[in-house]
Formats: C-alpha cells, structure tokens, sequence
C-alpha cells in the first residue's frame, strides 16, 4: 500500500549552498498525492514546487527543483533520499526559504524524524516504475544506467585523487531497509581545495566540518573521522537514491553509477522517459511492494545521530 508520514514533523538548520537559516515541515498526505514543496515564505502566487524530474534545474553541486513560476527549493535530495528510503510515497514538504537545511550533512536526522512520527498506510496500491529496456547517460566525467531487475538494487564506483578517498564501489539490495542501516547517516564530502574555490563563489556557506566530511590528501579534517571506511560511496549512493525519487514512483530495476552526479542521474531520468519502450507503471502487490526501498524498516535500525527534529 502507499503510504504517509502519521504526523507532521520539522527540522531547523542553515542551508549549505546559502548559509540561511530555514524551517522544513514534512506533512501527511493522501494517496496519489506525491511529494510537493511548498514555500511558505512566499504569499503572492504559485508557491508549490513538484518533486519530480522534469522540474530539476542542472546543478552540479545539489538538486534543485523550480515550478513554471519561478519558485525553486535547492538541496532536495537528502529529504528525498530519506522519504524514499523510509517508504513514503505522499507528503507535502513546508519550507520557509530557498534551500533545505544540511542538519549533519546526510539523510540520517530526516529518516530519525520519519521514523519516530511512524508511517501510516494508504487505501491505495503502491505504483513503480518498472525497467524494461537498459538506458544509459554518458559524460565526459561519468556515467549512470538503468537496467531490468527483479527489484530494486544499486551500485556505485567513484575514484578521487585524495587517498582519503581513493576508488571505492558498493552495491546493494536497496529493500529491507537497506537504506536506514547502510547509507542513510553518509555526509556529504568535499576536497579541503575546493572550499575556498566554492566559497568565493558564493557556494558552501553554510558548511563546516561539523556537516560535511572534509578531506585533504590521506588526511580526514573532520572531527571524529568517517562513520564509514567508504562513507563517500555511500554517500553519492544516497544522492542517487534521492535523485532517482523524483521519477515520482520507485523503480523496479538496477541503477549503476560511474562517477555521476546530480545532473547524470536527473538526464538518465530524462532519457527513460524519453522512451516508451524502456519502462511501465506497475501496481505492486505485497510480494513486488516487499522488494522496494523502504520494505522492512524498523525504528531500532535507524543510526543513532543526534538530529535536528523538533
């Protein structure tokens, strides 16, 4: 069955990319709402914003969405990965500025908050996205497919020159509740070269060590070092899980990705929907619904990070 949160629940920290305080509100919804954003800061106007797809602005550094008006909500995907990875198909998503809040720097705050409100079934069938055909995206700097499968798997290879970092991949099953245990508490991570580099480009403001993971060479600046050996993979994993949630139904199929981003994945989505041929919709019952991220979650698995909730 599609489901909601039982009740609603916020999250206050700065954003990112802007360093502005901001308020997000995760409400219930009914079935076959989706997930929207609203701008509370805004009173003239449409202030409602889709989580989907085709409302994505390119970005290399975070996803952003904006609707025909012009309103747009940045740095979506850790909210979108922790509602994916939670199970929870309709919501309406508050927001009193342009950009979520980093909280920790990963999903884990938003999928403690979930977790403690509980997820409440819907009287309506859950709909995936079903991979019929592989379909590929490729770039000078990466690349991203989809393939058929029996449910819903990812797998991941990047490669830095930091030893920090180095070549790490991973793959996983992403059904009973992969995401919770496995990826949802992975920070972000940026080069300690690159932060001066994006902060005179008005970039990173609102980062510090305390939410991201911050490298330099073989050196982790950070204060308590990784959470995981391979806390990087893990990380672009949960991106891409939020990024490909905003196919607006969960995909049965195999997701890979080669050193891809934000924008790979929103044009591999692009390009899946581009061709008929490669996918259909289909009504999951218990047996295809138990094989799709967020199946089998339960409150005790979730890390336990301190989180913003309120």
């Amino acid at each position: 069955m599609q489901t909601t949160i039982r009740s609603a629940i916020s999250f206050h920290g700065v954003g990112l990319h802007s360093g502005k305080p901001a308020k997000l509100t995760i409400r219930p919804a009914t079935a076959e709402y989706g997930i929207w954003f609203k701008r509370t800061d805004i009173s003239l106007g449409d202030t409602m914003v889709p989580a989907r797809y085709d409302a994505v602005e390119t970005s290399p550094l975070c996803t952003s969405i904006k609707n025909a008006a012009g309103v747009a909500v940045s740095t979506i995907e850790h909210v979108m990965a922790a509602l994916a990875g939670c199970g929870v198909h309709n919501a309406l998503i508050e927001i009193d500025g342009p950009e979520c809040p980093i909280l920790d720097g990963s999903s884990a705050p938003f999928v403690r908050g979930i977790m403690s409100r509980g997820v409440r079934e819907l009287a309506a069938p859950v709909r995936a996205i079903e991979i019929l055909l592989p379909v590929s995206v490729h770039t000078a700097n990466g690349w991203a497919r989809l393939t058929p499968g029996q449910g819903s798997s990812m797998s991941f290879h990047i490669d830095f020159a930091d030893e920090a970092i180095g070549v790490q991949e991973k793959r996983l099953n992403m059904a009973n509740g992969t995401f919770v245990r496995e990826l949802c508490d992975s920070r972000t991570f940026c080069r300690a070269a690159d932060v001066d580099a994006m902060r005179a480009a008005g970039k990173a403001l609102g980062g510090t060590y305390e939410n991201a993971v911050v490298v330099d060479g073989d050196k982790v600046l950070s204060p308590g070092g990784l959470r995981h050996e391979d806390e990087a993979v893990r990380h672009k994993m949960l991106d891409a899980l939020g990024d490909l949630s905003l196919a607006g139904a969960p995909i049965i199929g195999h997701y890979e990705g080669h050193k891809a981003g934000h924008a790979i994945t929103n044009a591999l989505l692009r390009e899946v929907f581009a061709n008929p041929d490669a996918f259909r919709f289909v009504l999951c019952d218990d047996r295809m619904a138990a094989r799709l991220p967020g199946a089998g979650v339960e409150r005790h698995e979730v890390p336990a990070i301190t989180s913003a909730v309120a």
